[in-house]
This record gives C-alpha cells, sequence and structure tokens, in this order.
C-alpha cells in the first residue's frame, strides 16, 4: 500500500489519534515530535526514524525501517540499534544514520531533539542541601 493512501486512511482515525484543545497529536511509535502530520508518521512512511529510552534505563535505541521487507515479516522490518555512552556519541551516531546517509536528512534536528530529551529525563537530579531560617532581616 502507498504511503499516501496509508496517509489518508490513518490521519483521522486512529487508535494512537488525541485531540486536544484543537491539536491533533499521536502517540504512534516511531513519531519522533507526536505531532498528527505525514512528515513525522511512523505508520504511513515508507522510512521511518524512531529514539526511544533504553530499557535498562541508560542510552537510547534508534530504530529504522528496512526497505525490502514484505508486509508479512513487520517484526524483520524494523533494525534497532542501542546507542549507550556519551550524548555526542549518541548524536553522531543518530546524525550519520540519518542525514549522512540519506536515509531521512529532515528528521535529523528532532530526532536530535529526542535523544537530548531523553538523556536529560535519565540524569540523576542534583540534591541541593537546604539551608535553615535566612538571616536577612529587615
Amino acid at each position: 500500500m502507498s504511503a499516501d493512501l496509508t496517509w489518508l486512511l490513518v490521519k483521522d482515525n486512529s487508535c494512537f489519534l488525541v485531540k486536544r484543545s484543537g491539536v491533533q497529536f499521536t502517540t504512534e511509535p516511531n513519531n519522533l515530535t507526536n505531532l498528527n502530520s505525514f512528515k513525522y508518521s511512523g505508520l504511513a512512511n515508507n522510512k521511518v526514524v524512531g529514539v526511544s529510552a533504553a530499557s535498562s534505563g541508560k542510552g537510547a535505541v534508534l530504530t529504522i525501517k528496512k526497505q525490502s521487507i514484505s508486509a508479512s515479516k513487520l517484526i524483520k522490518a524494523f533494525q534497532k540499534v542501542s546507542i549507550a555512552g556519551s550524548s555526542r556519541r549518541a548524536g553522531k551516531v543518530i546524525a550519520n544514520s540519518t542525514a549522512r546517509s540519506g536515509y531521512r536528512a529532515d528528521l535529523r534536528k528532532a530526532a536530535l531533539g529526542r535523544l537530548s530529551a531523553i538523556l536529560a529525563a535519565q540524569k540523576p537530579k542534583k540534591v541541593t542541601k537546604r539551608c535553615g531560617r535566612s538571616t536577612l532581616r529587615k
């Protein structure tokens, strides 16, 4: 099925669709911005890029859809690469896999934004010691 036909079927009626305050969001997998648009759709496009948190709690998982897989083998259609280590290394992996290889260069910025949000959420929060009463008086 073509990507355009799939988008026409999915754009208004989908189990992933969330409509709030006149804006449509989606919770579908491999959608980098969670906006209900054809550009970011993980269901309608033939070339898909997804970034999600790793199950171990450290790092991220990059998901790319392979091209030469039939519709009956959807499990094997996605190639997942786990990225651990520094944020610079993870950024290079995502930039190389999306933009430089010619896969989906238009999703590079959104993928890097999703990666930085995931890595920021995984950092431990700083604990600050709270002082007693303030000593300033009027």
